[in-house]
């Protein structure tokens, strides 16, 4: 693929060792950034892209829900997740909705670099160390979670937030009749039963920030 590559985190500084790194890994593609998920749909939008490198921690990402939604949007797009969360958990969390990578920001630039190439030659990448036994923890739960509709997903991220069907359906600009034919598949989906399940349920999509941040 020779795409262009997008880079998604708010902070400049890291976006610009991530720049550093693509230009190294992939000389001659042509490198945009953007400090928010929907500026990243905006640069992905724009032109094709073949890896987009993706920050958990942006102000609208809310957690796993920006990465399952460009996974949907873009199933052929290859997502590199960036993150200053290291456990373990998150990694497998990452994998099992649909990354290629997972860069911890404490990473060096020369593996930074690898992931980059690897996940550009069609691989998955994973920090060194990282046990996959851990992907089995979770990993049901992403994958009801994936099973989600890109609208289904935003209405269950509104429910894990508080809405009232009344709101969420101002919100999103539809029906509370609509609203409540979402809920009703995405608790089919998810095999639950009440709306506090369905905010258990999402629960799995937060991601905890690091101490340092």
């Amino acid at each position: 693929m020779t795409g262009r590559v997008v880079i998604a985190d708010d902070h400049p500084l890291f976006r610009a060792a991530l720049r550093s790194a693509v230009a190294a890994a992939a000389p001659g593609r042509d490198i945009v950034e953007a400090d928010s998920l929907s500026a990243a749909r905006d640069r992905v939008a724009e032109a094709a892209a073949s890896l987009l490198c993706l920050d958990l921690h942006m102000k609208d990402s809310d957690g796993f829900a920006g990465l399952m939604g460009f996974r949907q949007e873009h199933p052929a797009l290859p997502v590199a997740v960036v993150s200053g969360s290291e456990e373990p958990s998150t990694v497998a969390r990452a994998i099992a909705a649909g990354a290629a990578a997972f860069i911890p920001k404490s990473t060096a630039i020369d593996a930074i670099r690898e992931a980059v190439a690897a996940v550009l030659d069609g691989d998955v990448w994973t920090p060194p160390g990282f046990d996959p036994d851990a992907m089995k923890a979770g990993e049901e739960a992403m994958e009801r979670l994936a099973s989600l509709t890109p609208t289904q997903l935003k209405v269950l991220v509104r429910v894990r937030d508080g809405l009232l069907n009344k709101q969420i359906a101002f919100e999103m600009n539809i029906s509370e009749a609509t609203v409540k034919a979402h809920l009703t598949s995405i608790f089919r989906k998810l095999s639950v039963q009440t709306r506090t399940q369905a905010v258990l349920a999402a629960e799995t999509l937060a991601v905890e920030r690091p101490s340092a941040s």
